[in-house]
């Protein structure tokens, strides 16, 4: 090898095993990036996604449909099921007598509780309409645990009600606890109710208080 040839030869030589060390940090990095997880989404993400699956869901139906509670009702519980805390709201609704409850007596009331919920506002939801449902910017500290996603329903007189949802932070991802329409809590109205039921008939009666209407 001529001093000509051998100048040209140790910079590539060295390029080349730079090269060859790089490969698999590159190779790891791609590797990464491919496999990344996506980020979970935030309150405001479940909101506006449940929003625009029920709306694709009772688009589909008709008139008639649309305006059964009992048609729709079963829609409403497909979407929202998943992304309600049953156990969460029905504690708060319990209140100090959450820990009284054996765990059986939790698991019912906490599933009349939801279906009550259910049956007292499917059939507005089913008065809704895509360009009648605004969500305003969520306002919270992006580390909160708890908040609250402000929506405006306009009703069929034209009249602009606040429908707050009120959602916590999970294992599994942001859930619904609470809705408040027009500043009445549901969670809260229905704590006043069963405190008086609980104290005075017992957790059995208060279960079949908040199963009132549900057949």
């Amino acid at each position: 090898m001529t001093r000509t040839t051998a100048v040209v030869a140790i910079p590539a030589l060295a390029w080349l095993a730079i090269a060859q060390i790089s490969a698999p940090a590159h190779a790891a990095a791609d590797e990464m990036a491919s496999t990344a997880v996506p980020p979970t989404p935030g309150p405001q993400d479940v909101m506006a996604d449940l929003t625009a699956r029920l709306f694709a869901l009772l688009d589909k139906e008709s008139a008639a449909t649309r305006h059964n509670a009992d048609s729709v009702l079963p829609l409403v519980d497909k979407l929202l099921s998943p992304n309600f805390d049953r156990e969460y709201s029905a504690h708060l609704v319990l209140g100090v007598h959450w820990r009284d409850a054996t765990p059986d007596q939790r698991q019912r009331f906490a599933a009349a509780l939801y279906h009550r919920l259910l049956r007292t506002y499917s059939g507005s939801v089913a008065e809704w309409t895509e360009d009648r449902v605004k969500l305003l910017p969520l306002r919270s500290d992006p580390a909160a645990l708890q908040v609250t996603v402000h929506t405006q329903i306009t009703d069929s007189r034209g009249s602009i009600v606040a429908v707050d949802f009120r959602l916590r932070q999970t294992a599994d991802g942001w859930k619904i606890f609470d809705v408040i329409v027009d500043g009445v809590s549901y969670v809260r109205n229905y704590h006043d109710d069963t405190d008086a039921e609980v104290a005075q008939q017992g957790l059995d009666a208060a279960r079949e208080l908040a199963a009132d209407g549900i057949s």
